[in-house]
């Protein structure tokens, strides 16, 4: 269902409940988890601060960064709250920052990453008119060296508004720059420490589980920055934080037969994808058991064809395959708080999406 809010905020939601009733624009605070991002922070703070809207606040949690951070917020004086804890995780920062904000709506903005100036004004205009909303997002743009290469939805990761329950475990349908209730939000003790990845989706999962509803402006109102760079470090830990997420869901989720199928078809698929991206990692580097991890990745049950094709060759030519994964330029989020923001657990990561 997408509705029009104040002819301007194409708003996807499920259908609010009967007795719902537009109300006052709530308060926002954008609350920043940082770490090792003082060369890309002030991008982030400054398009923050310079909304049509601007927000209650800004808290950044400086997550044990040992670059100077602080003096890449000077120039905002007194508009930003610094606050400072040993390394505790992305979810650990995000925690902090929300426990000293005071809006009734925290919205998380990753330290490399950029709001558009219509932002805020959008999230609060249909936060009013849908104030049964405990999360909401917006569309944006995905950004791959300084180069707009696409929509963060597009026709291969879509916002999910019907059995939102359901959808949520097959994918984490929620871009991750998102409004969330901050009642609602410690009602469910926050971010969890214990997932290291994914951690976003993690918390969507709990909050649409036991009740939240999601929306999503259909706009491309942030940028997600991603930097060139070599294979990144971070695809294998962001599979595994995948399937982490799954677990803690199955373990703690009250579940019918339809939503363990979904869940256990998620499951199936994040495997193969985990398998072919440790087997990429070894062929990269022409590690020993590089052919071995290649030919068992293709033979993974659930592996995509086109991938079970690519891995079957590169058993056959590691040779090959070293040379040309060494010239492929690929993304990066170069160490900061920067989650993919969506399928399967993370939306896709660059301009063909994610491995199959």
């Amino acid at each position: 269902m997408t509705e029009l809010v104040e002819g301007r905020w194409p708003l996807a939601a499920p259908p609010a409940p009967a007795a719902t009733t537009a109300g006052g624009v709530p308060s926002l605070s954008v609350i920043v988890a940082a770490y090792q991002a003082a060369e890309v922070i002030g991008d982030a703070v400054g398009s923050a601060l310079g909304q049509t809207v601007p927000p209650l606040e800004v808290i950044v949690c400086d997550d044990g960064s040992t670059d100077d951070l602080a003096g890449a917020l000077a120039p905002f004086g007194d508009r930003v709250r610094l606050l400072r804890q040993a390394n505790g995780g992305e979810a650990a920062a995000k925690n902090a920052a929300a426990a000293a904000a005071s809006g009734d709506y925290v919205v998380v903005l990753d330290a490399d990453d950029v709001f558009e100036p219509e932002r805020l004004e959008a999230l609060g205009a249909c936060l009013a008119a849908r104030p049964d909303l405990d999360l909401l997002t917006t569309d944006g743009w995905v950004e791959l060296g300084g180069r707009r290469m696409r929509r963060v939805y597009h026709e291969g990761f879509r916002f999910e508004v019907a059995d939102q329950a359901r959808e949520i475990l097959r994918s984490n349908f929620v871009f991750g720059l998102a409004a969330v209730r901050r009642a609602r939000m410690e009602e469910l003790g926050g971010f969890d420490p214990a997932i290291r990845h994914t951690t976003d989706w993690d918390l969507w999962l709990r909050m649409i589980r036991s009740g939240s509803r999601a929306g999503c402006i259909e706009l491309p109102l942030a940028r997600y920055r991603l930097q060139d760079g070599s294979l990144s470090s971070q695809r294998a830990p962001m599979l595994a934080g995948r399937l982490q997420t799954l677990a803690k869901a199955r373990a703690t989720q009250s579940l019918t037969p339809d939503e363990l199928a979904v869940l256990d078809e998620a499951e199936r698929r994040l495997r193969a994808r985990l398998r072919r991206q440790r087997a990429v990692e070894l062929l990269a580097a022409r590690a020993p058991g590089r052919r071995r991890a290649a030919l068992r990745a293709a033979l993974w049950p659930g592996q995509h064809p086109l991938g079970r094709l690519k891995l079957a060759g590169a058993a056959l030519m590691p040779e090959r395959t070293a040379r040309r994964l060494a010239t492929r330029p690929r993304e990066t989020t170069g160490g900061l708080y920067a989650a993919p923001p969506g399928a399967a657990g993370g939306a896709p990561t660059g301009p063909a999406g994610p491995p199959r």
